[in-house]
């Protein structure tokens, strides 16, 4: 037998392969992996090597897959932002870097066949630290890897669900897939049962475009221990925040016009942004928390604003094109600004306010017929939105004006000046309704010294008895303590307004002066009635904002000024009282004489008596 020379030694195949295995995980992250051997196919959006900094947002969310402390990731997401690449480089990263099984499901089994062939495999062949790990051998739905394999089920196919033990689990769109996969129950929980071997070191990933709020992706989204925003910083006055639709500015006269004149607004500063701006945003934009509770389970939001193959105008354009037809509308909620589609029992928009409850009469100028006015303020940190609105009989009524002001003075002038009808006649708030919700102890203040016609209200928290209650101000060291405080049931006076949109004026219509701007009917169309489904199972029906509304503070103030006429008793008024009524109302001019300042307090301030305080 001839002796063997140092260095004849050659080690096996199936021994290199076996070592291969255990092979610890790089360094590596899934950022890092992807910019260094990812490569796109030429039919691709962006053909050629890939590259994270053209799509930035995508890194936080790929190198959570190697953070220990993470579990389970959740991407709620819109169409082509990229969501799908992600889990592609967090399959190959885990290839190459930590192979270990994986199983990987669509909603059905023909779109399983389709991405393993034309993603995944090749994915494969184009990047050779992959290609070198793979067995060209291979079935279509299951692929092989040194040490590894890669499991393609559908959602609808329960064999390949529960036939293997896996260690990575990747769930693409799965607000898509049946309830039940053939006689075996949800597809989901199936899969989640084919990792209990890994138990200490699992991860899955989930993936979607919502449809429902109570489809999988929106549900994880919300009981995820720690949900994820992507923010960015304001050019003009550095202050962060997360794109929303609501501040998206355009005209609406067409989808061509809404394309062509689209800017958003900064929420902070009023700034207008551009798409130049917008694409620099993104890129230095970081993704924050804003509910953070643990990090087992987190999950990541993205919007089309942050994708790079879209600008403003398109989303301004799809909008527009949508808004009118509630199959496009869904996809556009859906699609666009990954929020589920809320199944709405009623809705009306600015557009069909405008166009149908206009009444005859100009702002400021007070219908003949009314024998009351009442006003609504909704206020805020740092400014203050009023109402006033005029009452006839039947509860007919008509808005007189509105407006935003910055101090409690301008309050007082608004409910205090006197507006006129066509006859000279002159009117003035016979009651003011004021939030209480913020500026708590100011609000308190300001009412007590206007007694007389402004009074504190606070939107109930639970279920009361009838439309309102009387309570009191329970607060230690105020002046105000022990004087009422209205407490009001808002979603009652919600529909109270908008049933009473549909009726005529001698049923108890509710109107608009002739003029009203766009942002008012915006902000009272900013909400709408939907369905909910109780952990009982009881469907109760109640309002939320719009996905696209905008802030909704003409419509508290509306409540405000309905509750100032309940409290003034205008659903008791009967025909025979409506003349003695507004005989009180009517003031013959000069009818209050000048409005006063009050040098003590710092308010206007008129005596006509005693208040509703007294």
């Amino acid at each position: 037998m001839a002796k063997m020379k140092m260095g004849d030694w050659r080690c096996p195949g199936w021994l290199l392969e076996a070592l291969k295995v255990l092979k610890p995980a790089g360094k590596l992250t899934v950022t890092q992996w992807a910019d260094k051997n990812r490569v796109l196919p030429s039919t691709s959006a962006m053909p050629g090597r890939w590259r994270t900094s053209f799509t930035p947002y995508l890194a936080g969310i790929m190198d959570a897959f190697t953070d220990p402390e993470v579990e389970e990731i959740s991407i709620l997401k819109s169409t082509q932002v990229g969501g799908t690449e992600v889990i592609l480089n967090m399959m190959g990263y885990a290839i190459e870097q930590d192979p270990s099984p994986v199983l990987v499901v669509y909603p059905t089994e023909s779109l399983g066949e389709y991405i393993s062939e034309n993603r995944i495999q090749q994915m494969v062949r184009l990047c050779p630290s992959l290609r070198e790990r793979f067995d060209p051998g291979s079935k279509r739905l299951e692929l092989q890897f040194a040490g590894m394999y890669i499991i393609i089920s559908g959602a609808n196919s329960p064999a390949s669900l529960g036939a293997y033990p896996i260690r990575y689990l990747f769930m693409d769109e799965i607000d898509k897939y049946p309830p039940t996969a053939g006689r075996e129950s949800d597809p989901r929980a199936l899969a989640r049962e084919r990792t209990r071997t890994f138990d200490n070191d699992k991860k899955i990933v989930n993936a979607s475009t919502p449809t429902y709020e109570a489809g999988p992706i929106w549900q994880e989204w919300l009981n995820a221990d720690t949900r994820y925003e992507y923010f960015v910083t304001c050019p003009h006055c550095g202050e962060s925040f997360t794109f929303r639709f609501k501040s998206l500015c355009f005209e609406s006269d067409t989808p061509e016009r809404a394309r062509e004149t689209a800017v958003y607004a900064c929420e902070h500063c009023g700034g207008l942004i551009r798409d130049s701006h917008r694409q620099e945003m993104v890129r230095t934009g970081l993704w924050k928390p804003v509910r953070e509770e643990g990090r087992r389970r987190i999950a990541f939001r993205i919007t089309a604003f942050l994708s790079p193959w879209l600008r403003l105008g398109d989303i301004a354009y799809e909008w527009v094109a949508s808004k009118n037809d509630p199959a496009r509308l869904m996809n556009f909620v859906n699609s666009w600004l990954a929020e589920p589609y809320k199944d709405v029992q009623s809705t009306t928009s600015a557009e069909w306010l405008l166009e149908n409850r206009q009444s005859q009469y100009e702002e400021d100028e007070i219908p003949a017929e009314t024998v009351m006015l009442t006003g609504g303020v909704d206020v805020q940190r740092d400014c203050f939105y009023w109402v006033i609105r005029a009452w006839a009989k039947n509860m007919t009524s008509r808005k007189v004006a509105h407006g935003k002001v910055f101090s409690w003075r301008e309050i007082e002038f608004e409910m205090n000046r006197t507006r006129y009808d066509r006859e000279k006649n002159g009117y003035a708030v016979n009651l003011c309704c004021v939030d209480s919700g913020d500026q708590t102890d100011d609000v308190y203040d300001f009412c007590l010294i206007n007694s007389e016609w402004a009074v504190p209200v606070k939107g109930s928290t639970g279920k009361i008895n009838g439309r309102y209650t009387r309570s009191v101000i329970d607060k230690v060291g105020s002046r105000a303590n022990g004087h009422p405080l209205y407490i009001l049931d808002v979603g009652f006076y919600k529909d109270m307004i908008f049933a009473r949109l549909r009726r005529d004026e001698d049923e108890g219509g509710w109107y608009i002066n002739r003029g009203t701007d766009m942002e008012y009917c915006e902000m009272l169309t900013a909400e709408h009635k939907v369905m909910r489904k109780l952990k009982n199972g009881r469907t109760v029906e109640v309002w939320e904002p719009k996905s696209t509304g905008r802030d909704n503070h003409y419509l508290d103030c509306e409540v405000y000024a309905a509750l100032a006429a309940d409290l003034l008793g205008i659903r008791e008024m009967n025909a025979q009282g409506v003349n003695r009524e507004r005989e009180t109302a009517r003031i013959s001019p000069p009818p209050l004489g000048p409005v006063q300042r009050n040098e003590d307090n710092g308010f206007f301030s008129r005596d006509t008596g005693k208040g509703w305080f007294g």
